[in-house]
């Protein structure tokens, strides 16, 4: 018994502490949408929430391994807020990250989806730098 709460343990506390991600999506969230004057977590009415709604734009933010994800959750938010599809695809790994914005932006441009991309060094900090 207590093999099977230590493996427990493991799965639902260590494992998101393994996470590669340098700032959680939720900060790149709320730092570009108050720059660019959206609400954050709009709730629809099926309960699903808009990452960041715009006067213009239903906003979808993902990590960059994520992309294909974000292309359905950014047409599906568009449709419901009858706003225009975007996404903000976080880049944390350098040039690994680029093959997955590559693969997005053929699908943007199909679809009509906006892109813009987020990198560590958009989140700020209380410290000036030197």
């Amino acid at each position: 018994m207590k093999k099977t709460y230590f493996i427990l343990f493991l799965l639902f506390f260590q494992i998101p502490a393994l996470s590669s991600n340098v700032h959680l999506e939720k900060e790149y969230q709320r730092i570009w949408c108050a720059k660019n004057s959206g609400k954050l977590e709009y709730k629809l009415p099926d309960s699903t929430r808009v990452d960041c709604l715009t006067q213009e734009y239903a906003i979808e933010f993902d990590f960059a391994p994520k992309w294909a994800e974000s292309v359905g959750q950014s047409l599906y938010y568009a449709i419901c807020t009858n706003r225009k599809p975007a996404i903000v695809l976080i880049l944390e790994n350098g040039l690994k990250d680029y093959k997955y914005l590559k693969r997005l932006l053929v699908i943007a441009k199909l679809y009509g989806i906006t892109v813009w991309t987020m990198k560590p060094t958009d989140i700020y900090t209380d410290c000036p730098s030197s």
